[in-house]
């Protein structure tokens, strides 16, 4: 009873008092807690998950991404690329509103426009705005509305993974006369098309939208969505008493798994635990994360420059017994390529295996040629990873190699490492957008640091002319074999040790039906019921 006065008492502070307001009941709220907070609302500003997951509710672009990774239609019905793969157009829907709002005159909304993706796309290149996603149109010479719902989109060169990259919350569509009216303010009273509207925001405290009545999506029997009247994100800072929450029913679900109740909702093999099988129900998926140590190939340190003992370090540990004991069995062991599993091109058979003998032959041989009877190498890391590298230490100090680990903090490791400052590093890569030309461009030699992603300053030239053919095979079998080929080189060559690729786990409670589950760990709430 308690709880459910507490979720309507929330609600009704941030709500209007219309008869239909009044009648909002609990089982039409969705309630998680953000912990990172929330920086703001604008979707130009979409960088960090937090902002993301509550952008992506209120706001929509030209395509969308499914479940299993399909781009599909959104605001835009259709499209056509030409046969140079250099020419997009999208022809829009005619029926996607805007939500309610005062400056869009008597009608209070409007019906979106071809114009208005040329007014958001140029938000973000405009240096005022300062988006952190200008970025995603680096490919794009030009774009034009050739009508009222005809979008067009001229890239500089072929890009076959243009359509997901489009999907990225940065290139939602906004209407002009809103952000004009509020200016900066915007990202604290955002206006899009999606499947909820804002209400209310109180800062590191309360945020709650409500249902947007006159959405265009519609499930398979043709029902409007959403089907939720509403969302309420608090935000607890701590991620305890976030699960504290989740336990005692005042969140409906909760996101990845923290070393605070690890040992408390999973089993010893990753399995909810026995006595949580009645009250909530878990959801497993590939991550696009891939978690690796990298060497900086430019490194005057014999060990680093050798291909021996950086192949020698990729056979040296055992991935497998790594994930059960340090993560409950929650992730994939990296037995494959840099390219992750739930991505087209992902080999989970192409990567090195745990073989020890292999691994100690790999170093009698360096001994051999260098001289150096004592290798020794120097990992960085931060202390989120510290268990992880004191693991590879254990065990590569068996096959003859010493580490050391220097623990830094993480703002600390990113600029070193994006300096060439460090011989070998611990880093992830999360996907930007579902393609493996994105996990493969940390490889291409136009990409070093600190112009692009390619950290450990590995070059070539197989690699970099198999990489620009790719980005012009519009085949997709042909260029994901170009992709598996490209992953075998990074395999034989060893800039990295690919260490795991991460699951997405969710817990929900189990009233709630329709969560889903994907690879980019989006949150999707459109099609979310709570019985």
């Amino acid at each position: 009873m308690l709880k459910n006065c507490l979720a309507f008492f929330i609600l009704m502070s941030g709500l209007g008092c219309s008869n239909s307001d009044n009648l909002i009941k609990d089982n039409t709220v969705f309630r998680y807690n953000e912990h990172k907070n929330i920086s703001g609302l604008d979707p130009a500003f979409a960088k960090d998950n937090a902002d993301i997951w509550a952008i992506h509710q209120l706001f929509n672009g030209l395509v969308q991404m499914d479940e299993r990774m399909q781009i599909t239609p959104c605001i835009a019905s259709s499209w056509t690329i030409s046969e140079d793969g250099t020419l997009y157009t999208f022809k829009l829907r005619d029926d996607v509103f805007f939500h309610p709002h005062f400056e869009f005159g008597e009608k209070q909304t409007r019906t979106v426009t071809a114009e208005d993706f040329v007014y958001s796309f140029n938000r973000l290149k405009d240096p005022k705005i300062a988006s952190p996603g200008g970025w995603v149109l680096e490919a794009v010479e030009d774009y034009k509305a050739i009508n009222s719902n005809t979008f067009q989109i001229k890239l500089k060169y072929p890009f076959p993974a243009f359509l997901g990259l489009l999907t990225m919350k940065y290139l939602s569509v906004v209407p002009k006369e809103i952000v004009a009216f509020y200016g900066t303010n915007f990202r604290a009273n955002p206006i899009g098309t999606g499947p909820f509207k804002f209400k209310r925001w109180w800062e590191k405290n309360k945020l709650v939208f409500r249902k947007h009545k006159n959405y265009f999506e519609v499930d398979t029997n043709g029902e409007q969505l959403p089907y939720l009247e509403a969302i309420a994100i608090s935000f607890l800072p701590n991620k305890q008493s976030e699960y504290l929450q989740f336990v005692q029913g005042n969140l409906d679900f909760v996101s990845g798994l923290d070393a605070s109740y690890k040992d408390d909702i999973l089993t010893s093999s990753g399995q909810l635990s026995p006595k949580y099988n009645n009250k909530f129900s878990m959801l497993r998926s590939p991550y696009l994360n891939t978690e690796y140590l990298g060497f900086f190939m430019e490194s005057t340190t014999s060990e680093v420059e050798s291909k021996l003992i950086r192949q020698a370090i990729n056979y040296g540990f055992d991935r497998k017994k790594m994930m059960l004991y340090l993560r409950n069995g929650i992730g994939i062991a990296a037995n494959g390529g840099f390219i992750p599993k739930g991505l087209p091109g992902y080999d989970e058979f192409s990567g090195y295996q745990y073989d020890p003998k292999k691994a100690k032959i790999l170093v009698e041989e360096y001994k051999k040629l260098s001289k150096n009877t004592s290798p020794t190498i120097s990992i960085s890391t931060n202390e989120n990873y510290l268990n992880f590298c004191e693991f590879i230490q254990r065990a590569l100090l068996d096959i003859g190699i010493n580490v050391t680990i220097e623990v830094m903090p993480s703002s600390s490791l990113k600029t070193a490492k994006a300096n060439g400052k460090l011989d070998v590093f611990r880093a992830s890569w999360v996907a930007d957008y579902p393609d493996a030309q994105n996990y493969l461009s940390l490889f291409y030699s136009e990409n070093f640091t600190p112009n692009g992603p390619n950290y450990t300053h590995f070059k070539n030239a197989t690699f970099d002319s198999i990489y620009t053919k790719a980005m012009s095979e519009s085949n997709v079998d042909k260029r994901i074999n170009l992709y598996k080929k490209m992953d075998q080189i990074v395999l034989e060559e060893a800039p990295v040790v690919v260490l795991f690729y991460d699951e997405v786990l969710r817990f929900t409670q189990k009233n709630i039906k329709g969560l889903g589950i994907n690879p980019t760990n989006l949150l999707e709430l459109k099609n979310v019921q709570k019985n």
